[in-house]
């Protein structure tokens, strides 16, 4: 098959959707499929035999680390030029509807997928009272797939409620030969620690530091259990104001890691924290996971598609009372209680993970490109 993907985030931005949109190119290579990615500017040429075209992008003014490519007609022609069998559009905006209008004018099927919960972080940025026009802008796009993935049961339900045709879970994905218990080690504990001496317990998150991920959440965690120690993993627009918020904490700014630095990361602490609640899937809850390092997140969106409360980690209401802080902090505690029973939910997460391959989940996939085929095949000819 002959794939063309339309995407806002790519290379050299590294975050859940880059993760697995990498991961998918990697295995649909690997499979003989022939791909070719549009992404904004300022990306590699090409990427594990995929030719990558980067098309002029400007930044988005509240995060602006995300940016919006602009079509033109480089992209008409290498369209023209590749003669894609079918047009896959991720998180469609502004170079995303570009993909969407040169299917429909070229009569490619057309498939789109849902990675980020963009109508959940307006309220985060101030703008809050703009989210039915988003959906509305959404439904309006998303339409006119004949096939719109999802990454979590929960958003195929949601999704379809505000009136989002032809759902269907895309399955999740982790690389358990990357992320893996035996890469903990005191040299990166003493590293995520910044100097901070190892009393008790070592708590991390990793991802972007923005205002939707509600990393604040983690204050009362350190306050409720003074020994326990905190690492950020990652940067992001966010990370000034969070280092008012933690100060006089023992949190370490980290920065950005990745191999096998960010494999052992994980591998290093005692309990990951992410309460966030607008995810679509939390890939980063399955590396920790795959790492062995059990896991608290919300019970909300996409996660509690991973955590199974109480067996591979720990769920938190983020509604709660104190937004969540008192939920958060007692799953905490039921985290780090007992030594017996964190090495269990340790062995379950990774077994959880070693469930979901990369393979696995392009395969699915490829099935889903061959039917959506096989369906204008026969159109056609009848």
């Amino acid at each position: 098959m002959k794939i063309a993907f339309f995407t806002e985030t790519f290379l050299p931005k590294v975050d859940g959707i880059v993760t697995r949109l990498t991961k998918t190119i990697e295995s649909l290579i690997n499979a003989g499929d022939e791909v070719v990615v549009f992404c904004p500017d300022g990306c590699p040429d090409e990427y594990m035999g995929a030719k990558v075209i980067g098309v002029p992008a400007m930044p988005l003014p509240l995060y602006p680390e995300l940016k919006l490519g602009l079509p033109g007609a480089t992209v008409s022609d290498t369209i023209d030029n590749f003669k894609p069998d079918l047009i896959h559009v991720v998180n469609p905006a502004v170079l995303g509807l570009g993909g969407i209008w040169l299917a429909k004018t070229n009569g490619i099927p057309l498939i789109a997928s849902y990675h980020t919960h963009l109508p959940k972080y307006l309220e985060h940025y101030g703008m809050g009272m703009l989210e039915p026009l988003l959906w509305e802008l959404l439904k309006a796009a998303h339409n006119q797939a004949l096939l719109n993935l999802c990454t979590s049961t929960a958003m195929v339900k949601e999704l379809s409620e505000k009136g989002i045709q032809n759902t269907a879970l895309w399955q999740r994905g982790v690389d358990t030969e990357v992320f893996r218990p035996d890469l903990r080690n005191d040299a990166m504990r003493k590293k995520l620690l910044g100097g901070f001496s190892d009393k008790q317990s070592l708590l991390i998150y990793v991802g972007r530091l923005s205002a939707e991920k509600q990393i604040e959440r983690i204050k009362p965690v350190l306050d409720a259990l003074p020994d326990t120690r905190l690492a950020l993993v990652g940067d992001g627009p966010y990370r000034s104001q969070l280092e008012k918020i933690f100060e006089n904490t023992a949190t370490t700014f980290v920065g950005y890691l990745s191999g096998e630095e960010l494999a052992s990361a994980y591998a290093s602490g005692d309990a990951f924290l992410f309460p966030s609640s607008t995810e679509t899937l939390g890939l980063v809850l399955l590396e920790a996971m795959a790492a062995g390092c059990p896991v608290v997140g919300a019970n909300k969106g996409g996660i509690p598609d991973i955590i199974t409360d109480g067996i591979n980690g720990c769920l938190y209401d983020p509604d709660g009372e104190n937004n969540g802080s008192e939920s958060l902090i007692n799953a905490t505690k039921k985290l780090l209680g007992n030594k017996n029973e964190r090495q269990e939910m340790r062995n379950s997460a990774r077994l959880e993970a070693e469930r979901w391959g990369w393979p696995g989940a392009t395969e699915q996939l490829r099935s889903f490109y061959k039917t959506i085929l096989e369906k204008q095949i026969n159109d056609l000819a009848a």
